[in-house]
């Protein structure tokens, strides 16, 4: 039994649907950078902040989200805007290939 779920069809050149699913996708330099920062913290808990300083972009973390790579963990509660996630095992698996 599968678990892949679809993601987004595609119209192909013959008017084919192309379906990507979560499985195929791989993170991009950006989402693998943040997530692979969610390795060697307790839980697998991904940083609000990349090694500048500055804030993770809300995209890369939606976009994880959406992809099964990243869970929300809890609310902030003094930044309620702000997600405080968790890598997930589809995370660990997507970081680890390749």
């Amino acid at each position: 039994m599968s678990t892949d779920v679809l993601v987004e069809t595609k119209p192909s050149k013959d008017n084919a649907p192309i379906v990507e699913t979560k499985s195929e996708l791989q993170p991009s330099t950006a989402q693998r950078a943040w997530l692979v920062r969610g390795l060697s913290q307790p839980g697998g808990k991904l940083p609000l902040f990349d090694e500048s300083g500055q804030r993770i972009s809300p995209r890369t973390i939606q976009s994880s989200i959406d992809r099964g790579w990243a869970q929300p963990w809890f609310a902030n509660p003094t930044k309620p805007d702000w997600l405080v996630c968790k890598l997930t095992d589809r995370g660990r698996e997507a970081v680890r290939r390749r």
